[in-house]
């Protein structure tokens, strides 16, 4: 007797062209920020005619608002599984500066709205009340302060204070980024050749090993076993499933070492 196909209902149909416009949306504000996006592309885009996109979400604003949540609480969600491995402070914090690379250059939909933001908020825009800052960058700062007070205080991690050793963690790895356009006229090797990328994710998590760790011979074993059980993901491409975007999750298959 022949099985029949179950039908999607309303609901699911809705759900997925809601997820299909924020889709859309997430691309065109990434590219061309929330002044520069435009409604009539993000529908074309999704499939979807303008009415039907301001039904779901009212507005340019109220969808710009949404695809920055949705991001963020991925991103979080992501972020804060590395900050809570079952391992020590001082390994968590580098697992955090690795992820934190990979982040920017195989998740570049983020890393283009998270950029877009920015501008906002430097130009003091009144509507920039940013979602990233509460669900992405408020939480995972705090639980990176309280990571490096804890390995402060058991004696791994050098004793400084802690927003020193983000700006150490971070900071290169944002640089190295913004940098890498100039360093192509200057240099003979392209910043962005996979080999580059992989060299400059290594010497990364070497240089921290040597340098945020009390027993430097220790803090390099750290590194090692990091990097051996973390591979470099692909360039990603941005996808919203259920709740959240699609990316590539470096090392998931890897078992995590005990100090």
């Amino acid at each position: 007797m022949p099985t029949e196909t179950p039908t999607r209902t309303q609901a699911e149909r809705a759900d997925q062209t809601r997820t299909r416009i924020l889709d859309s949306a997430t691309r065109e504000f990434a590219a061309y920020g929330l002044a520069g996006a435009r409604t009539d592309r993000i529908a074309d885009e999704a499939g979807v005619n303008k009415a039907l996109l301001y039904y779901y979400y009212r507005g340019k604003e109220a969808l710009y608002t949404a695809a920055l949540e949705a991001t963020a609480d991925r991103m979080a969600t992501t972020t804060m599984r590395v900050l809570s491995l079952d391992c020590s402070p001082g390994e968590r914090v580098l697992r955090s500066t690795l992820n934190h690379f990979d982040r920017i250059y195989s998740v570049p939909v983020f890393q283009n709205l998270m950029q877009q933001e920015m501008i906002r908020l430097r130009k003091a825009d009144a509507h920039a009340q940013s979602p990233l800052v509460d669900r992405l960058f408020r939480p995972l700062g705090e639980k990176m302060h309280a990571i490096i007070a804890e390995g402060i205080a058991s004696g791994e991690l050098i004793e400084v204070e802690s927003t020193q050793v983000l700006y150490a963690t971070m900071g290169p790895n944002v640089f190295y980024f913004l940098s890498a356009p100039m360093m192509r006229l200057v240099s003979e090797r392209d910043p962005f050749e996979p080999a580059a990328l992989e060299q400059r994710r290594r010497f990364a998590i070497e240089f921290l090993g040597q340098s945020i760790f009390i027993d430097r011979a220790y803090g390099a074993k750290v590194a090692e076993r990091v990097l051996a059980s973390t591979p470099m993901p692909q360039t990603v491409q941005y996808g919203m499933a259920g709740a959240g975007l699609l990316e590539t999750r470096p090392g998931t298959n890897s078992k995590v070492r005990q100090k």
